[in-house]
């Protein structure tokens, strides 16, 4: 395998004609590019054929990251990239410019068997576009083969573990603006999605990946690590919180299925108030495929969270003998 350079114009002009991903349908939502800013980090495809679908786009990212953020990839035909070569000259001499690749580079593989593979990369890690700079951006490749550096079906999947998104969760409390020592604070998602999310990255004509984030289950922190101060029920919280229902206590107990009993007031903390933190996690599963054949793949949960200030009063009474 040998690998030549190409003109910086040239590649622009194979990306437009060779390297563009499939037209999306009218139901497939968008493609090709999934970046959250923020705290998280997602997907920006460049140079690249590779198109990305699923309801799991454009929720709330977990920050995972494709561990290599470059690769090569199918690109152009040996007679697209002698002809485009060919355009490119006659553009340059045209416009007075020095042309020093070698023409016949390119049109030695005419006769060949095989396809010219280009360096594509996620411009939504910051090492992205380093990563792709130390690179050829054009191989040569033998039919049948793969060069080293060129993408794999592991890759691919984690190029939608990285697109995947879960939605934002949404804290409701009862009681909601005020609790109170020994008062069971009942913990629940409000507009819970409990229908699974998934991403696809497709490689037309080559293979492709789904990742699916299934609910799992909440898990609650009072905002403190003393069990003298509150104790956390998660038995009853599924994967979206149990919701208050008037009666839900009436044994006398007062222990909430999913929440928190605050055994000492927060007027000692700062701002007066627990920070409860809630975190949704998700499973995830990933099947690929490639030749007509399953490759299954598992990952780490998703775990995102969100917070609520929780202000927490003491009931004072008089006792008259």
């Amino acid at each position: 395998m040998r690998a030549i350079a190409a003109a910086p114009l040239l590649a622009g002009a194979l990306i437009a004609m060779c390297a563009q991903p499939a037209a999306a349908g009218p139901d497939d939502g968008p493609r090709g590019e999934a970046f959250q800013k923020g705290n998280t980090a997602g997907v920006k495809l460049t140079n690249s054929r590779i198109g990305l679908s699923g309801n799991g786009l454009g929720g709330r990212s977990d920050g995972y990251r494709i561990p290599q953020p470059c690769w090569y990839e199918p690109n152009a035909s040996a007679d697209d990239m002698r002809n485009l070569q060919a355009q490119q000259k006659k553009q340059a001499v045209d416009a007075g410019l020095d042309y020093d690749v070698d023409m016949d580079e390119f049109g030695d593989k005419i006769d060949e068997k095989g396809q010219w593979w280009g360096v594509a990369y996620n411009a939504g890690d910051p090492a992205g576009q380093a990563c792709a700079a130390q690179r050829e951006p054009y191989v040569w490749v033998p039919e049948g083969d793969v060069p080293a550096g060129g993408i794999t079906l592991e890759q691919l999947m984690q190029i939608a573990r990285a697109a995947l998104t879960v939605p934002e969760p949404k804290i409701k409390l009862s009681p909601d603006a005020k609790s109170y020592v020994n008062l069971g604070t009942w913990v629940w998602l409000d507009g819970a999605e409990t229908e699974p999310r998934s991403v696809t990255a497709t490689l037309p004509g080559v293979m492709s990946a789904t990742v699916t984030a299934t609910p799992g289950r909440l898990e609650i922190d009072a905002g403190t690590k003393d069990d003298k101060r509150a104790e956390v029920f998660t038995s009853g919280c599924g994967a979206t919180g149990k919701p208050y229902e008037k009666g839900a206590d009436e044994d006398g107990t007062k222990k909430p299925e999913c929440g928190v009993i605050y055994k000492h007031s927060s007027v000692d903390l700062p701002n007066k108030v627990y920070t409860l933190t809630v975190t949704s996690v998700w499973n995830v599963q990933g099947n690929g495929n490639q030749g007509g054949q399953a490759v299954p793949f598992a990952y780490d949960p998703i775990e995102v969270s969100a917070t609520r200030d929780v202000p927490v009063g003491e009931v004072q009474s008089i006792v008259k003998e």
